[in-house]
């Protein structure tokens, strides 16, 4: 099923996929994809998880800057460019689940990133509360929604340009006067 889904998601306008498309695809009823995932929106986050776990991987074991280890503000900026890249190329997946109306900020994926960065923002900034670093963490989150990025390529922006300019706003947002 999840094979299925990301097929569809990787040829179709993300907005045309239904879960009768997906279900059709992966010769299963809908039913059965409402009893292991919820809802669309629920297949989304497990397709979504599965793609990421090479990232989750390489945060949570893999050498520095990205894996533990690194200085706090390099490890935001490594993060968020991984973050980026990996949108980049799951467009169409990020696209679907980003836009739902339900629920992003709650998945997993969401919070983890969340989680992620806002140690890492209490770690380069230490005088941040807690609710300040959470904060923080939304907000540079916020600029690599898949809306976002996707209007900046279609301004004419390039990925490498998105990701300098992304690079110098988190080493600027990190090393401002916070508290």
């Amino acid at each position: 099923m999840l094979a299925a889904a990301n097929d569809l998601f990787a040829q179709a306008d993300v907005s045309s996929v239904s879960v009768d498309d997906i279900a059709a695809a992966a010769h299963v009823g809908k039913g059965t994809i409402f009893r292991l995932f919820g809802s669309r929106d629920g297949l989304l986050d497990a397709l979504w998880a599965t793609k990421a776990q090479d990232l989750r991987d390489q945060v949570d074991n893999g050498p520095p800057p990205l894996g533990p280890g690194a200085p706090a503000r390099t490890r935001a900026v490594a993060f968020l460019d991984a973050v980026l890249t990996f949108k980049l190329d799951n467009r169409n997946l990020l696209r679907a689940r980003e836009a739902a109306t339900s629920g992003l900020l709650q998945s997993e994926q969401y919070r983890w990133m969340r989680d992620l960065l806002a140690q890492t923002v209490t770690e380069a900034v230490p005088t941040l509360t807690a609710k300040d670093a959470e904060y923080l963490a939304h907000i540079l989150l916020a600029a690599v929604h898949i809306n976002l990025v996707d209007e900046l390529l279609a301004s004419g922006q390039t990925p490498s340009a998105i990701r300098r300019i992304q690079r110098a706003h988190v080493l600027a947002v990190l090393s401002s006067e916070l508290s």
